[in-house]
């Protein structure tokens, strides 16, 4: 789910039927849909966020929504099938793709792809870094992580982790958290540096993560709690009971309360920030964190928060 970043709407996509949903908050009633396509894989705000593009793969191709009429206006066509992309602010999109053994790089203004990077292993999630001038493409296959210089599309450095990469988390454009299936860790990356910095323990099997101030929250499924480290120290802040089976965090714009997607419960717990100190002895659950549980429905699996006027 996306928010309107200027009114109360917020979207959401049907990944079979690839229709991209508008709910109007104050009304909570769908609004207008639009399709552009069988298979829907994700979407991303535009940068100059008045629209959506949606990645397909029926047919395969990046197509713009605009938010004014919510119908497509521009379609980048690709010649694989692609698996996960990420935007820039410098109006690039990149695009990975496990079956074509490559990431793609397209001009979202001129809606054409600018050139493709053959990988050695293939890539299943990327990630654009230092203001686009770098890609991260996560490779679950080989558990790497292999390093792109954009100007150039040169591979600068094929990096080996100790899992399959799932989900990223940057602290800023210095640090970057990487979690996934195989370690109960997470592992540290330096994109300026080019390498790895460090493993650190996260609790068991970490999933989706969010930062907030210096605290990095991880989620735990199998033991149904989210863990908080100290981003600067990497220090174990506090563990924190949730409900069934966290998997995604959201931070709230205010910075004071983190939003936790339980998948099996089908509620939402809500930590206080403020609570996250690391005083007390962290070998026990700081339950007095939890500030509520919200039952939303069977299995959450993204959200959006949208601040009412």
């Amino acid at each position: 789910m996306l928010p309107h970043p200027g009114r109360q709407k917020v979207y959401a996509l049907g990944t079979e039927s690839g229709t991209l949903f508008e709910v109007d908050v104050a009304s909570l009633a769908l609004s207008r849909r639009a399709r552009a396509g069988g298979q829907a894989v994700s979407m991303r705000l535009a940068p100059s966020g008045d629209a959506i593009w949606v990645l397909y793969r029926d047919p395969n191709g990046l197509v713009e929504f605009g938010l004014d009429t919510l119908s497509p206006r521009k379609r980048i066509g690709l010649n694989a099938a692609p698996d996960h992309f990420d935007v820039s602010s410098e109006g690039l999109a990149v695009i990975a793709s496990s079956a074509g053994r490559a990431v793609m790089v397209a001009s979202l203004d001129h809606a054409a792809v600018e050139r493709t990077i053959p990988l050695a292993n293939p890539p299943r999630m990327v990630l654009f870094q230092q203001k686009g001038k770098q890609i991260i493409a996560a490779s679950n296959a080989e558990r790497s992580l292999t390093m792109i210089d954009v100007p150039s599309g040169n591979v600068l450095v094929r990096l080996p982790v100790p899992m399959q990469p799932r989900n990223f988390c940057n602290v800023d454009e210095g640090t970057l958290f990487v979690t996934g299936d195989g370690i109960d860790a997470v592992v540290v990356v330096y994109p300026y540096q080019t390498e790895i910095g460090e493993t650190t323990l996260a609790g068991r099997s970490p999933a989706g993560m969010a930062v907030v101030g210096n605290k990095l929250l991880v989620a735990n499924p199998p033991t149904n709690t989210v863990t908080v480290l100290d981003t600067d120290t990497r220090r174990l802040l506090a563990v924190v009971e949730v409900g069934q089976e966290p998997r995604e965090i959201l931070i709230t714009p205010d910075n004071q309360f983190a939003l936790v997607l339980n998948q099996k419960s089908g509620d939402v717990a809500v930590i206080r920030i403020a609570w996250l100190d690391g005083r007390e002895r962290v070998h026990r659950y700081k339950s007095g964190s939890l500030f509520t549980l919200i039952p939303v429905g069977q299995k959450p699996v993204s959200a959006a928060v949208v601040r009412l006027s």
